[in-house]
């Protein structure tokens, strides 16, 4: 089953070569690529260093157009973006595969396969944090392997908050670009929001027909520190206009409000006290 880990890579983390190292040690092989759209020599001398391709996208630095253009580059069918920041347990694919031909021999065809995860702060890596028992909760849905081909389950984990954690996610491309060309729609991640992108696509992809693949094992460890795009986020308040446009999708928009409300305070877990 062929499968690449693409690098979202961004001016100089001091973890990235950690996360590189990771994906090196998988039990299972995949293509290890690069791709930034702030190149730099530090990039380009971990790239060299681990004779990694590296790929280089022209016009300013997003998350949503970095991470549509990392799928891109990508030519295998299945394809995850290994956050720069992360690293990844050494079975992180060779638990994926196992998940996706079982869901296969239910004729089930997976659009995303994701995992349980640690968070890492500091020199801490923690699995039972308050945020990540109530995203366990929100998830037990998924838990039926039967329920996870079905809109409504699919959509049931997405209603009260982005219960799923983005670079966990490997994405079944195969299946994804043919859906993108039914639907008339340009990209997997759109490129308004900050920090609800991927939770935007979760909620396009639950309306299509394919399977959510909840692996509930601690696959990687998701690192939490003041540098990071979500913290910024948070820090400047966009984050509340953007949980308010995501709860208008499943809910009346006097509802949405008040998520919104509640859905900040739990913010307070992603970022570094």
């Amino acid at each position: 089953m062929n499968h690449t880990f693409v690098i979202c890579a961004y001016k100089e983390s001091p973890y990235l070569e950690e996360c590189i190292v990771s994906l090196k040690q998988q039990t299972k092989k995949s293509e290890i690529l690069v791709a930034t759209s702030t190149p730099s020599a530090y990039i380009e001398e971990l790239c060299s260093k681990y004779h990694l391709p590296c790929y280089v996208r022209d016009g300013k630095p997003g998350i949503g157009a970095d991470w549509n253009y990392a799928l891109s580059v990508a030519k295998t069918e299945y394809v995850t973006i290994a956050h720069q920041d992360d690293k990844y347990e050494a079975v992180f694919w060779e638990r994926k595969e196992a998940y996706i031909e079982e869901a296969e021999r239910l004729r089930q065809c997976p659009l995303i396969i994701f995992s349980d995860y640690r968070e890492y702060i500091g020199q801490k890596a923690d699995a039972y944090r308050t945020n990540l028992k109530i995203k366990r909760i929100l998830l037990r849905p998924l838990i039926r392997k039967q329920a996870q081909n079905r809109c409504a389950p699919k959509r049931a984990v997405l209603r009260f908050g982005n219960a799923i954690c983005c670079p966990s996610v490997t994405y079944n491309m195969g299946s994804i670009w043919r859906l993108l060309e039914q639907q008339g729609r340009h990209a997997l991640f759109g490129t308004a929001m900050r920090s609800n992108l991927d939770w935007e696509a979760w909620e396009w992809l639950s309306r299509q027909k394919g399977a959510f693949v909840y692996i509930p094992e601690l696959l990687m460890q998701h690192r939490i520190h003041e540098a990071s795009e979500t913290s910024a986020v948070i820090h400047e308040h966009q984050r509340k206009q953007e949980d308010y446009f995501m709860f208008c999708k499943f809910w009346p928009k006097w509802i949405a409000k008040i998520l919104s409300g509640v859905y900040i305070a739990s913010e307070k877990g992603n970022t570094v006290s």
